[in-house]
């Protein structure tokens, strides 16, 4: 899978030719000669992220609005106060 390499300036003046070139593999586009973005095709991304539900997906747990949660107290005297001298 080749990788091509295009500065910022060369993608904003040809969009189409970074679009082909990740038809092959990632194009990695630099900014002040450093890499800063890469481009994917989609199905590569899906492959790459394993396809499966983003974080935001999961900790939003839709189906788990109605969870009863009683957590037990704590018992006291574990508690010091703090030193602060």
């Amino acid at each position: 899978m080749p990788t091509t390499t295009l500065s910022s300036r060369e993608f904003n003046q040809d969009v189409s030719r970074a679009k082909r070139a990740a038809e092959d593999g990632p194009v990695i586009i630099t900014d002040r000669g450093q890499p800063a973005y890469v481009l994917l095709r989609h199905d590569a991304y899906c492959r790459l992220t394993g396809g499966g539900p983003s974080i935001l997906d999961l900790l939003a747990q839709p189906e788990g609005a109605n969870i009863d949660f009683d957590p037990p107290k704590l018992p006291d005297g574990i508690f010091l106060p703090a030193d602060l001298g």
